[in-house]
């Protein structure tokens, strides 16, 4: 169960549309002075080393990240996720990618309040050092201490099992993020429970949830199952950098279910999906899917 061991996917096609979704609905979260509650079921280590032996083993960030990072003229939510990746790589060269946990410390603001869950014990024990770090250059820089008192929370723990724990929220407010590793074929039906509970413990919560897409029978039926569960609006949009090979192997496309989106996700997707589309393909087999829906489908 512990195999899985994101620093060889990190900064791939997958990170980067899950991470210019997050970014987007965080921003749209603080946009009300009243605290957030952002909770990461599955935090991994937080920053990942793209001159790491595991990156450089599969070379993933080859089709995400690095075709972004020279472009320049880029739509305006894609700017915002390059400026933080920017901020990261202060030398100019392409070394660090931050996952989920660094993104959405670096987006909160110091009253708003992070829970990040991982059971993995070498991925664990990394998020917990890079979140001292961070805390200690904060300090150095006369900014907010990323680690102080209860704002970050680092704990090894099932993120699904944490979720019941913590919902309802204090404060009313949360972005969640689900995003597991879905190399146990359960985890697609862990996912789909996980969101029946949420929606009767706090179905005003917005959540996240990131999911391959797969040639298995698993994930094919995963974003209608999802329609089903859930009780209130939803977005779902998928980006497909080629055509899937006749094996299956390999990840070629991803896609991400909202829940509660913010009022404007949709039509901004509009605008970034088909620059992704245009920026990350690998041949004529790259596409998107874009649907929101309401309620019980």
């Amino acid at each position: 169960m512990f195999s899985y061991q994101h620093a060889f996917h990190a900064g791939n096609h997958a990170d980067v549309l899950k991470h210019v979704v997050l970014i987007q609905t965080l921003a749209y979260a603080i946009q009300k002075e009243a605290p957030v509650f952002y909770v990461d079921t599955h935090a991994g280590s937080g920053v990942y080393s793209l001159k790491g032996a595991q990156a450089q083993k599969s070379a993933e960030s080859e089709t995400g990240i690095h075709k972004l990072w020279p472009e320049k003229e880029v739509p305006a939510h894609i700017a915002d996720y390059l400026n933080l990746i920017h901020e990261m790589n202060p030398s100019g060269r392409l070394q660090y990618y931050p996952g989920s946990p660094f993104i959405a410390e670096k987006v909160l603001r110091s009253h708003d309040r992070l829970r990040l869950y991982e059971l993995h014990p070498a991925e664990i024990q990394n998020l917990a050092k890079n979140f001292q770090e961070l805390a200690k250059q904060e300090q150095l820089g006369g900014g907010r201490p990323a680690g102080r008192g209860k704002r970050v929370i680092v704990d090894r723990n099932d993120g699904f099992a944490a979720l019941k724990a913590v919902l309802p929220p204090p404060g009313r407010r949360a972005v969640v993020l689900i995003d597991p590793p879905y190399e146990n074929k359960m985890d697609y039906q862990k996912v789909v429970e996980s969101m029946a509970d949420a929606m009767k413990r706090f179905p005003t919560g917005t959540y996240l949830i990131w999911y391959p897409v797969l040639q298995r029978h698993e994930s094919q039926r995963f974003a209608e199952r999802l329609k089903k569960t859930v009780n209130q609006e939803w977005l779902n949009v998928t980006l497909s950098i080629g055509s899937q090979t006749p094996d299956g192997f390999g990840l070629v496309s991803s896609g991400m279910f909202v829940v509660n989106p913010p009022w404007k996700l949709a039509e901004e997707l509009k605008e970034t999906m088909p620059y992704l589309v245009s920026v990350l393909q690998k041949d004529s087999g790259a596409a998107y899917l874009l649907e929101t829906g309401t309620g019980k489908s």
